[in-house]
């Protein structure tokens, strides 16, 4: 087993909302769960939730590379997901895209020298009008991303290191 015994329990605590035949229908739930334990489903992170969950290990690899919230290769202490589609695009999300290109010194799915940052372009997160918009470390999304606020997330990530 590769997940502490509180990450099983909320596995657990996710398949029991179906039917017991049917608890591979939790995958999604369980690779989330996984993911925020462990920072990204390895290999063997996938095939510890395929035998968990009685699935052969294919079928979960399909979802975690499927969805783009899954990461399959290590990721930095902290992931800033952008949006680039067209409404953020038409808002600035591009430039501002290039801007924590350049401030971090990498581009997409690249991570810092010093492991603290992954940048990640996504798809729409749903607050266009918000835009540009920001999901720091899958969880916390962030508005109206111009430099200044930029530069005060990662100043602000980075303290909290």
């Amino acid at each position: 087993m590769l997940l502490s015994e509180q990450a099983y329990r909320d596995i657990d605590r996710e398949t029991a909302k179906y039917p017991a035949e049917q608890k591979q229908s939790a995958v999604m739930a369980a690779l989330t769960i996984a993911q925020a334990e462990k920072g990204w489903v390895s290999p063997d992170v996938i095939r510890d939730v395929a035998d968990y969950l009685g699935m052969p290990p294919i079928a979960v690899q399909e979802v975690a590379t499927f969805y783009t919230m899954y990461n399959t290769q290590p990721v930095g202490r902290f992931t800033l997901t952008i949006c680039t589609n067209l409404p953020c695009a038409l808002q600035g999300s591009t430039q501002s895209a290039q801007y924590l290109k350049d401030k971090l010194g990498i581009d997409f799915h690249e991570t810092t020298p010093d492991g603290l940052f992954t940048l990640m372009e996504g798809e729409c997160m749903g607050a266009c009008g918000d835009a540009p918009v920001v999901i720091a470390n899958d969880k916390h999304m962030c508005c109206r991303m111009q430099p200044e606020k930029i530069d005060a997330l990662i100043r602000e990530l980075k303290e909290s290191a």
